[in-house]
């Protein structure tokens, strides 16, 4: 398959893209009027809660080469802002909402400075043990967290004197939240902001040597992640109603990074793709729960084997170990990816 599903929709007509878009917003905004059944609206908002977490790790990931196994932490931290502020201070969802992602992106910050020259295996141990460090404060600290009790009676949102109780409510803040993820994203990727994360995660070496400030772009890189994860979690908080720390262990870290494995890092739609994929997988294999990572291993390993560009990812990616052309001449990637024609300078300007 030579195109992506996201090359297909760029080569589309401009009228086209517009009567494509307009049928899919209407089928989506219609769908819980036609089909209200509780417990497909629960799953449905789970994928859109999924595809942001797991969109949110591509960039850091996927874009900008580097290797975050601790998404989950980032996650914890936007739940528990959001539940602290609205059960201990009372401020609305709609202000802890945005407030909960500037904590993680502060956090992830914090994080990222010290790593800023760690690459593989070593920032995947630090980014591992961050996520386990940030549980484990949230097992601990009673007095703010409750402890292993965990925090409950988190208030749902009010919307102009609507109060968002059920899940098809719900459905309507995640599907919002995720089209603006996907939206912003878009942009950022296609700025000059995203030509400097693919210079870096390309080739280091060269976009630094070309003037891009290569720390700077990988610390903004997981600013942008955390603080999106950090957004999922608080809208998950009133969702859930409840909280405690045991929701974010690294098992959960390693099922978004499963998502974005199967779906495709380095492509906008893969981690959406990944999210359904390995959402309807759970709920097909809840007989069997206690073998659910199990398959997400073998899949895994199958995915790396067959297809390691993932699903929605090029079979001539860098991934798949295929050629691109740069200029007029034709390059074979080996263990290195080759610098795209302009990125580089581009982000350096």
């Amino acid at each position: 398959m030579k195109k992506t599903i996201s090359r297909f929709a760029a080569d589309l007509p401009a009228w086209a893209k517009v009567i494509l878009f307009g049928l899919l917003g209407a089928a989506l905004i219609t769908f819980p009027i036609a089909y209200p059944k509780s417990y497909v609206m629960g799953v449905i908002c789970r994928m859109l809660m999924y595809m942001i977490l797991a969109g949110s790790l591509n960039v850091i990931n996927g874009y900008s080469g580097q290797f975050n196994i601790g998404h989950a932490g980032f996650y914890c931290i936007g739940a528990y802002t959001e539940a602290i502020l609205a059960t201990k201070v009372g401020l609305s969802f709609w202000i802890a909402l945005p407030l909960g992602g500037v904590m993680a992106a502060l956090i992830g910050l914090l994080v990222a400075m010290p790593t800023l020259r760690l690459r593989g295996t070593y920032l995947a141990i630090v980014t591992l043990g961050s996520s386990e460090i940030i549980r484990l404060i949230a097992l601990n600290w009673e007095g703010l967290t409750g402890g292993p009790i965990g925090i409950k009676g988190i208030p749902s949102p009010i919307f102009f004197g609507f109060k968002v109780s059920k899940s098809i409510h719900y459905y309507y803040i995640f599907l919002g939240l995720a089209a603006l993820f996907f939206f912003v994203t878009y942009r950022v990727i296609h700025s000059r902001v995203g030509r400097a994360w693919l210079s870096i995660r390309e080739d280091e070496l060269a976009a630094r040597s070309l003037g891009v400030e290569t720390r700077f772009y990988k610390a903004t890189s997981f600013m942008y992640g955390a603080f999106w994860a950090g957004i999922a979690g608080a809208a998950f908080a009133p969702y859930f109603r409840f909280i405690s720390s045991d929701m974010f262990s690294l098992d959960e870290g390693f099922n978004i990074l499963s998502m974005v494995i199967i779906g495709g890092q380095g492509t906008l739609l893969g981690p959406a793709v990944g999210s359904i994929i390995v959402n309807f997988l759970t709920e097909f294999l809840r007989p069997i729960s206690q073998y659910r990572l199990v398959v997400y291993a073998l899949l895994i390993i199958v995915m790396m084997w067959l297809r390691p560009q993932g699903l929605a990812g090029a079979s001539n990616s860098i991934l798949a170990g295929g050629v691109i052309k740069l200029g007029r001449h034709r390059h074979t990637h080996t263990h290195k990816g080759n610098l795209p024609k302009g990125s580089a300078a581009e982000g350096g300007k």
